[in-house]
């Protein structure tokens, strides 16, 4: 009896294996396939992330051969010209250092006050070491700096400031509002690429790159030539963070187009890579002249070496969350408040929604709607200014607010809706709205 009730319970075993076995299976090669996905996604953002950091694009031909910049690097005593480019002075026109690539003996050597900081053999060494943020330095055996390029974070990344003012951690998607790229440009030997492509003389080109200012940038001025405002003011834009960008449509102040579109313009046009750019706006002679004249619409290079990265660079930055800010940087009580104020009295999540912070679609308004003039809006491809997302205000305050810091505080942008669009808010009220602004 015992051994009859023993082979019904194997019979019952087998069968239920049986019956289990497919499932098993499944569930094995799901679990596997999930893991390879996140394998896939994992080696995609590190590769973007490199390439973000680190990827020149080869555009050495457009800074080294055309500009001569690493010239005016290294400075007369080191092969090139004039006084050098000091760390003292790197960093005083917003260049960062990574503090993570500086080796223990020479962090040690900064704290002694062992480093001459005003001998720009020691920015050669800080390129040698790629631990200056954006900047790639090609450095011979005998110290002789050769070639220098730029990479995308050079503008859209900074530092903690966790070693020393500009040595930290990098913080990338950051915008770098201490960065002077006009300034740094200008220090060229040659800039003759400029003067021959905006047909003006060299005086002209140092006199507008100088005009931007920290944390500004003008990409339009090699498309209409367009270098100051109707009232004088420089025609450059602020740097925009590129975090927080997962889900939102146009990704620049005045909508071009999508986080790959705008790499492929910038690493092709502004930054001097070796790329493709199709986009045949810039073919309008009348909106577009300098673009037009020199067929920047269609660029299509023997080599192409930014297309391969556009891929990995998207999945990188689309990555990249909008940092938290600190809790001791906003009352939370009126930010909580000023929610309600946000979302109901001012109507500020008609556009700005939650939880993109900007709209779900096609985020843009003509100029008319939110109550600024046209310059810029009119130097893109749409004629309006893209609903900026809102999370991680806190982090690129400098420089002040809107697409050209017109608003020095975001009290400012506060009381300009409250006028254009008679919202009649009170003074707390305001004010609760300015501590949420902060909160996000």
């Amino acid at each position: 009896m015992g051994i009859r009730n023993l082979l019904v319970s194997l019979q019952t075993i087998t069968l239920a294996l049986l019956i289990a076995t497919p499932t098993l299976i499944y569930a094995s090669n799901r679990h596997f396939h999930d893991a390879s996905l996140l394998f896939d996604v994992f080696k995609s953002v590190s590769k973007g992330r490199h390439a973000f950091r680190h990827d020149t694009f080869g555009d050495e031909s457009f800074w080294t051969d055309r500009l001569r910049l690493h010239e005016a690097i290294a400075g007369e005593s080191l092969g090139g010209v004039g006084p050098g480019v000091d760390p003292s002075t790197a960093l005083l026109v917003g260049l960062k250092v990574d503090v993570n690539a500086l080796p223990k003996k020479v962090l040690r050597a900064l704290q002694r006050g062992d480093v001459d900081l005003t001998d720009p053999a020691t920015t050669i060494a800080l390129l040698q070491l790629d631990a200056v943020v954006g900047v790639k330095g090609k450095v011979s055996e005998s110290g002789r700096l050769e070639s220098v390029g730029i990479t995308c974070a050079l503008c859209h990344s900074t530092v903690d400031d966790s070693f020393a003012s500009g040595i930290g951690h990098r913080l990338d998607g950051w915008a770098n509002r201490d960065l002077d790229p006009g300034v740094i440009i200008s220090l060229a030997p040659n800039l003759s690429p400029f003067t021959e492509l905006l047909n003006v003389d060299e005086q002209s080109v140092r006199a507008v790159l100088t005009s931007w200012g920290p944390g500004k940038f003008d990409a339009s001025l090699l498309l209409d030539g367009k270098a100051f405002r109707p009232d004088g003011s420089s025609g450059a834009v602020l740097i925009p963070p590129a975090f927080g960008l997962a889900g939102v449509n146009l990704h620049t102040w005045t909508g071009w187009g999508s986080v790959t579109h705008w790499n492929a313009f910038v690493a092709t046009l502004e930054m001097g890579g070796q790329g493709t750019l199709y986009d045949p706006r810039l073919n309008d002679f009348d909106k577009f002249p300098v673009a037009a004249a020199n067929g920047f619409g269609d660029v299509r290079p023997e080599r192409d070496l930014v297309t391969p990265k556009l891929g990995v660079l998207q999945q990188y930055q689309l990555a990249l969350k909008a940092p938290k800010p600190p809790h001791s940087s906003y009352d939370s009580s009126a930010a909580k408040r000023g929610k309600l104020v946000f979302e109901d009295q001012a109507d500020c999540a008609r556009c700005h929604i939650p939880p993109l912070f900007t709209e779900p679609g096609w985020n843009l308004h003509t100029p008319e709607e939110i109550g600024i003039d046209d310059f810029q809006a009119r130097r893109g491809p749409e004629d309006g200014y893209r609903t900026a997302p809102l999370k991680g205000l806190w982090t690129h305050s400098k420089g002040g607010y809107y697409h050209d810091g017109r608003f020095a505080t975001l009290m400012d942008v506060v009381e300009h809706y409250d006028v254009n669009f008679g919202l009649s808010l009170s003074s707390n009220a305001k004010s609760d709205l300015v501590e949420y602004l902060k909160s996000l």
